[in-house]
Formats: structure tokens, C-alpha cells, sequence
């Protein structure tokens, strides 16, 4: 089938010649686009300084084109968080880096703050579209290893936020800082569209019959079944926390970083800001196992994170490059654990609409506690807003750990 016909839900007339790729092939694909869609969604994150002093716009306003990105991404999941499960997998891949191609076009040419927010919420929809389809298609590639496949979910996802401030730091040191990083980004998801175009892809798992096959793209309610129901609400809230500190990271750390470590190099701030995101993609690869996973890595993610506030009072830049490092692990591996106990519980056909509204919760967590903290920093300051907002986050981090901790005990009690 081609592209078209997939995204008509319609059989193609005829069988056409095609790349018939290799399962390795496959889930590299899958990934690469998930990843390269985060990266150019986190280019922005060490430019916003730039940004403030080009358009003139506040740190409320950094918050807000940041918020724009997060609620578009959420709405998007909720509305068409399902359309893989119909269109293919490879036709929402393909929808993706179109719109993720307008996304990075519009937010660099942008003039104000609302062009600036319009390419991000055009961003933030194509990063939903990719969402649900690529981690369907990693868990339908891999369907006798479903730990493997939300691993290489979490490694694709968390890897691409983290890298896509260092990239857009390094690559905002050549001419044109807040748009060459986007022209090049641009280049590399036009080249993406090539093997996704020549991949002789995977029917539909729920392909729409009848006269009016675009009925089934509607909106739907979310819902979730009973023997999941459990696993979704503890990942979701794990979720919630997790991007609350990471939403932080991307938004306004470059601006309180900066001044722990008294630099302003592009590179180096990037770097920082993506370094509690780089540490929880690395966590992926590292095999731990046990009942106590949970509560012990959101224990390490409450100390990691009120370290934060310590490194800034003692401006330390050391200790928070440790904390940075220490929260992404602690972060990394009770997301996995309990993503990974969620998805396995989700029947096959209605993966892509349940794991999209894991994320809807998860994304949420980046958006409105973020907006918070950008109204707090322009009434007390950034830094009294930060220390504060990163004891909140301790907080509740600590009673996350408490409330699991004692789920562990309970078989054994």
C-alpha cells in the first residue's frame, strides 16, 4: 500500500514495488523518527535566553510557548491518539515529520511570541502523532520481548529531549543561531521521509470497513480496562512527576543554570539542561529488577531533585551535575518499571489509544506546573521560585516512594 491509500484507509489498486525492510530496520526507523521529532522539539530550550533578547519577550513568556507546545502535544494525543491503530503505522510516522517540518519553519521565523508559540504547538503535534505509532510499532515488532520494547520507547523519547538541548546549544553557534539549528533539522526529517515512503508497510491492526471509514478516526473517550486500571493510574502519576522536572529542565534551567555555573555558553547550558533527561534515556539500558525498583528510584529522583536547590545556594556546579545525573536515574528506571507493567497489561488493538493517554497525563506535568513556576519567578524571583518549586517536586517525589514502598511490603506482610 502506499502513503495515500493508507491515509484514505482504502486498499491499494495494486501491489507496488517497495522496501521490504528487515525487523532491525524497522524498529530503527520507528525510533529514529520518534527521536528526531523530540530533538527538534527541544532545539528552543538553550536559545530561549536569545529568544527573550531578540523579541523582547519575559520569562513568562519562555513558560508560555513552552506550555503551548506541551497542551497542543496533549490535545493531540487525546484527539487522535488512536489514528495508528487505523491509518498504519507508518502513515501517522509520515503525518508526523510533515507537520514537525512546519513546526520547525514557523518557530524560526517567528517575530513575536505568537508565531513563536504557533510553531510550537504545530511541534507539539507532531510529536503526539509519533507518539502512539512508534511505540506501537516497537511493542508489535518485539511481541516476545515487551520489556525490550518499552525500553527502546523510553530510550528513543527520553534520548531525544536530552539531546535536543546540547544539539540546539552547538549548533546555535553558527550563523543565524535561532534559525540555522532548525534549517538543519529540517534537512534531516526531509531525509527521513525517503525510507518511510519506500517502506512496504504493515497493514492496519484495526482497518476501518463501510462506507465512511474516517468515522473511526473520531475522537474518543478514553478509557481503560479494569485490569489495567491500576498500572495506568501509578505510571500516569509517575509520568506527571517525572515531566513536571523535566518540563523545568527545558524551560527555565538554562537561565537559573547559567548562573550556578557563572557561564553563558550555549554549549555547556544545553548540555546541563538536558543532562537529567540524557541520564534517564542511559537508564534503559541498565537491567535492574526487583519490587523495590519503584519506590527506591523515586526516592533517589526526591534527594537528586532538592539537591538542585542546595547546588544553587552553595553554587555548586558540581553537586548539580551529580543531581542532575542521580534524579535521571532514579526517574528512568521506575518510568520504565511501571510503563513497561501498563503496556504489557493493554490489549494489542487498543495499545496506540491507551499508551497515548498515559502520555496525556505524563505531558500535562511539563505544562502546568511549568506555568506556575514562570508566574512565580516574575513575582519572587527565579531563584526563590525555583527552590521552591523544586521542594514541591521533592515532595511529592517522597510520598510516591512512601505510597509504592508500601504496596511492595504488602505480599509479603
Amino acid at each position: 500500500m502506499t502513503v495515500f491509500s493508507e491515509l484514505r484507509m482504502r486498499p491499494a489498486a495494486a501491489e507496488r514495488w517497495g522496501w521490504d525492510a528487515s525487523v532491525t530496520a524497522r524498529l530503527v526507523l520507528a525510533g529514529v523518527v520518534i527521536f528526531a521529532l523530540l530533538v527538534g522539539a527541544n532545539l528552543a530550550t538553550p536559545l530561549y535566553p536569545l529568544l527573550q533578547a531578540k523579541l523582547g519577550i519575559t520569562a513568562l513568556d519562555v513558560t508560555v510557548a513552552f506550555a503551548a507546545y506541551v497542551l497542543a502535544l496533549v490535545a493531540t494525543l487525546m484527539l487522535a491518539g488512536h489514528w495508528s491503530d487505523h491509518i498504519g503505522r507508518r502513515a501517522a510516522l509520515v503525518l508526523a515529520v510533515l507537520v514537525g517540518l512546519a513546526g520547525g519553519a514557523v518557530f524560526a521565523s517567528a517575530d513575536g511570541l505568537l508565531l513563536l508559540s504557533a510553531g510550537r504547538v504545530l511541534q507539539g503535534v507532531a510529536v503526539a502523532l509519533a507518539t502512539g505509532a512508534s511505540s506501537a510499532a516497537l511493542r508489535e515488532l518485539l511481541p516476545s520481548r515487551p520489556e525490550w520494547a518499552s525500553r527502546f520507547t523510553l530510550l528513543a523519547s527520553a534520548g531525544g529531549v536530552a539531546a535536543g538541548p546540547a544539539v540546539g546549544g552547538v549548533l546555535s553557534l553558527l550563523p543565524g543561531p535561532t534559525s540555522t539549528p532548525y534549517f538543519l533539522h529540517s534537512c534531516v526529517l526531509a531525509a527521513l521521509l525517503v525510507p518511510l515512503f519506500l517502506l512496504k508497510a504493515r497493514p492496519a491492526i484495526r482497518a476501518a470497513a463501510g462506507p465512511q471509514p474516517l468515522r473511526v478516526l473520531a475522537p474518543r473517550r478514553p478509557s481503560v480496562s479494569r485490569e489495567a486500571r491500576g498500572a495506568f493510574w501509578l505510571a500516569s502519576s509517575v509520568g506527571f512527576l517525572s515531566f513536571t522536572v523535566f518540563g523545568f529542565c527545558l524551560s527555565l534551567a538554562p537561565s537559573y543554570f547559567a548562573q550556578i555555573v557563572h557561564a553563558e555558553s550555549r554549549p555547556l547550558i544545553g548540555l546541563l539542561a538536558g543532562l537529567t533527561l540524557g541520564s534517564s534515556a542511559v537508564s534503559q539500558l541498565i537491567a535492574v529488577r526487583g519490587r523495590f525498583v519503584v519506590p527506591v528510584g523515586l526516592g533517589l529522583l526526591a534527594v537528586s531533585v532538592s539537591f538542585i536547590a542546595v547546588a544553587a545556594a552553595w553554587s555548586s556546579p558540581w553537586l548539580l551535575v551529580l543531581a542532575s545525573i542521580t534524579a535521571g536515574l532514579g526517574q528512568g528506571v521506575s518510568f520504565r518499571t511501571v510503563f513497561n507493567d501498563v503496556a504489557g497489561k493493554v490489549e494489542a488493538s487498543r495499545h496506540a489509544q491507551i499508551i497515548s493517554t498515559v502520555y496525556v497525563i505524563t505531558y500535562l506535568g511539563s505544562a502546568l506546573p511549568v506555568i506556575g513556576l514562570g508566574l512565580a519567578a516574575g513575582a519572587v524571583g527565579l531563584q526563590a521560585a525555583v527552590a521552591g518549586f523544586v521542594v514541591l517536586c521533592s515532595v511529592m517525589a517522597a510520598a510516591m516512594a512512601a505510597i509504592t514502598l508500601r504496596a511492595a511490603l504488602r505480599p509479603a506482610a
